[in-house]
């Protein structure tokens, strides 16, 4: 039996397959490559100081800031929502004052079992007269396993203000804000209903 001739750890066949690739390619001409545009105007000098310093690992400005965010967080759009109520009841609301007239307990529930639930408390509530209730969500568990697309973290606390805005709820809601920590803080919502005609 013979043994393939070994040339810096090649066999002949390896080196037949590298000789064939190497004769079917072509030398690149890097000046072709990379010559400078003719209209492009010369880099100013602020713009090369800027290059040179990235280049060299110099210590940058601090970076600018966005003025502006896409998505709101919940607390915050809930909180810049325009105040439909009473201005006085309103304040007395946020610090806890007000007593709710009903409470409903969404928490654990999955989204097919809490959004009947809501729709009908809220309706119910409201046929009877009730101006305050109180929704409980929970604040939510981090169950985010990673994957490629990320898993909301408090699906029923993000969801339910959508519910509330959505009819048939919305002819009924009048105002909903986040609950004083008494009443359940972030993981619950006051719902402030209209007056029943």
């Amino acid at each position: 039996m013979k043994r393939a001739h070994k040339t810096r750890g090649l066999s002949d066949d390896d080196l037949a397959l590298w000789r064939r690739v190497t004769d079917r390619t072509e030398k690149l001409d890097l000046k072709s490559l990379f010559t400078p545009e003719i209209d492009a105007p010369a880099p100013s000098l602020p713009a090369l100081r800027k290059s040179q310093s990235v280049l060299l690992g110099k210590p940058q400005g601090k970076p600018r800031r966005s003025t502006h965010d896409l998505v709101p967080s919940l607390p915050d759009q809930i909180r810049k929502s325009p105040v439909q109520m009473d201005q006085k009841a309103f304040g007395k609301l946020k610090r806890g004052k007000l007593r709710p007239e009903g409470r409903i307990d969404l928490h654990g529930m999955t989204l097919d079992r809490a959004h009947p639930a809501l729709t009908g408390f809220v309706l119910s509530a409201h046929k009877a007269g009730k101006r305050l209730v109180l929704v409980i969500t929970g604040k939510g568990k981090e169950r985010d396993e990673g994957g490629p697309i990320p898993v909301r973290y408090g699906v029923l606390r993000h969801q339910v203000p959508q519910w509330l805005s959505m009819p048939p709820l919305s002819h009924a809601v009048l105002q909903v804000s986040q609950a004083h920590i008494s009443h359940g803080g972030g993981g619950a919502y006051y719902v402030y209903l209209r007056r029943h005609r």
